[in-house]
């Protein structure tokens, strides 16, 4: 049980004063930090800035709260940043809140399903392939803004391929003043952390760029004039259910839940391997359900484990969760008492803060790494991934991905499962490692590898001469064993059977008995048939063959 107990309550044990001090000055700094991302992201995602701090603010606490972290930070991240848009776009604010509340549904279950270690299962091509589409996604999303240009009216694109078409038409709109204030603030973005790590430099290209707008009076939009900025704390609602509107949204649910806790899971190891700490990956999903319930409740977006602020939070001195629900508390007060201040906001940047997090999560360099070190088959599905992330969405990349990884994994599996004849000649015998000599009328086959749907076929390839009165199948070689290939050997034998040959097995390992026992296949056989060595096989061999020879 105690590997679903919330970290809080494990850390509180030997809690000090000077840890205490530490984790606020932590949560003070990674709030900084979270401050303009979140405004930044939740304009990226479709909604009004103060949903990124309701987002940041409930699910940043109740992940710290009840997770398996010591010091994961969580809140709106770029990942979720194109679905949310996607799903704002077709099934409005209430399709969104629908698709958060499934989302946490099925990240609770898939804790206390302890389901969190399945995590490991998804490749990296995939995650690296959708997340440099990702990045892509977010970029092109942020040339309209950072251009400042003027979509013709009645033009909403949500696609990525949409957006770069609505913007190279209207590229006669571009406003100068906007890439000044923008190209500034990237600027700042990339020098500032040079000169200072203590205050971020998102806050910095904030100040600045605002700065300029109101003091230059320059025609350049601000988050104010787009949205209606509101300093309100959030109130719980409930959105209306509806059959279609949950199977419209169930897929994106999905997709929320799985990059979620990919995403968190990820973090979490990340911050185990800066602190030499372990996280419990099924109390930290439950975490996550828990915590993207209370956004959606309160109008927040999805939310997951951010790994740059995670980073941030331990390199400033958090150690226990107390520091991520500091970070929640002081935006709560940042979102009461400075919120109408945000309007000032130029978009631009906005844009270029959400250019640099496009950036930071594109991974290009194990992209590259990955193009020229891994298999042609690995590298199809990395390019794939990302080319379907950027053209239709991480619903159809994620799905295609896994589907044509696990064709590919199996294929390479069936490859390596091979299944040889070791009686062919005395020559072959005696170049072989086995080198035993094989009594007149016995023929020994030798499987290696898995025996799954995938290979099963391979069974096929037994095949007996007409002077063969024994048949030895030595299994060292056989990990696991499917009823596909269950079936298929059960096929063998009873071929076996009529033409008068018997069928004697050596060293089947423990998962392919367990399959056989289980089938009834050993009572069938005979027991006295399945022999732990070779030599105990061709001894028995030799038996029959000789049993067979008398008959006749």
């Amino acid at each position: 049980m105690d590997k679903l107990t919330p970290m809080f309550f494990s850390t509180m044990k030997g809690y000090t004063k000077g840890q205490f001090i530490k984790d606020v000055i932590a949560g003070i700094v990674v709030a900084i930090i979270a401050l303009p991302l979140s405004i930044a992201l939740a304009i990226a995602s479709g909604v009004t800035p103060q949903e990124g701090l309701y987002t940041a603010i409930i699910a940043g606490f109740l992940i710290s709260f009840l997770g398996g972290s010591h010091v994961q930070i969580a809140g709106p991240t770029a990942a979720f940043a194109t679905i949310v848009a996607g799903i704002v776009a077709t099934n409005g604010m209430e399709g969104l809140i629908l698709a958060t509340l499934l989302a946490g549904v099925f990240l609770i279950l898939m804790g206390v399903f302890r389901l969190g270690s399945l995590i490991k299962f998804i490749p990296y091509t995939i995650t690296t392939g959708f997340t440099a589409g990702i990045a892509v996604t977010i970029l092109v999303g942020q040339f309209k803004d950072f251009f400042g240009v003027t979509y013709a009216e009645g033009v909403t694109p949500i696609e990525t391929v949409e957006k770069l078409e609505a913007f190279f038409e209207s590229i006669s709109t571009i406003n100068p003043w906007a890439i000044l204030v923008g190209g500034i603030s990237l600027l700042i973005l990339i020098v500032w952390p040079k000169i200072s790590k203590l205050i971020p430099g998102s806050l910095i290209a904030v100040v600045v760029g605002a700065a300029m707008v109101k003091l230059l009076n320059l025609e350049v939009n601000t988050i104010g004039s787009l949205y209606t900025v509101s300093s309100k704390l959030p109130v719980p609602s409930i959105p209306g259910f509806s059959f279609d509107t949950v199977k419209a949204v169930l897929p994106d649910a999905l997709t929320i839940a799985v990059l979620a806790a990919i995403e968190s899971l990820l973090s979490c190891v990340v911050a185990d391997g800066m602190t030499g700490t372990k996280h419990r990956s099924n109390t930290e999903l439950i975490a996550q359900g828990v915590g993207n319930i209370g956004s959606a409740l309160f109008g927040g977006i999805p939310a997951t484990g951010a790994i740059a602020r995670t980073a941030a939070n331990i390199k400033s001195g958090g150690r226990t969760p107390v520091a991520g629900m500091v970070h929640a508390v002081v935006l709560l007060l940042v979102l009461v008492l400075f919120m109408p201040y945000a309007s000032l906001i130029p978009m631009p940047t906005i844009a270029a803060i959400l250019f640099s997090v496009a950036y930071n999560m594109c991974q290009w360099r194990p992209f590259l790494r990955i193009c020229k070190t891994a298999p042609k088959s690995d590298i199809f599905v990395l390019v794939l991934t990302f080319v379907l992330t950027v053209v239709f969405d991480l619903v159809v990349a994620i799905v295609v991905g896994l589907v044509l990884a696990c064709l590919l994994f199996m294929k390479r599996m069936s490859d390596e499962t091979a299944v040889k004849n070791r009686a062919l000649s005395e020559d072959e015998i005696a170049k072989d490692v086995f080198a035993k000599e094989v009594p007149a009328g016995v023929l020994v086959y030798e499987i290696d590898g898995p025996l799954f749907f995938g290979s099963a076929d391979r069974i096929a390839m037994i095949t007996a001469e007409s002077f063969t009165k024994c048949l030895i199948l030595r299994m060292r070689g056989v990990t696991a064993v499917d009823a596909t290939a269950m079936n298929a050997i059960d096929t063998l034998y009873n071929r076996c059977a009529e033409n008068g040959i018997k069928v004697v097995f050596s060293h089947v390992n423990e998962q392919p008995m367990r399959t056989f026992t289980k089938a009834g296949f050993v009572d069938t056989v005979g027991k006295e048939n399945f022999c732990k060595h070779i030599d105990d096989a061709l001894t028995l061999a030799s038996k029959y063959a000789k049993e067979s020879e008398d008959e006749e």
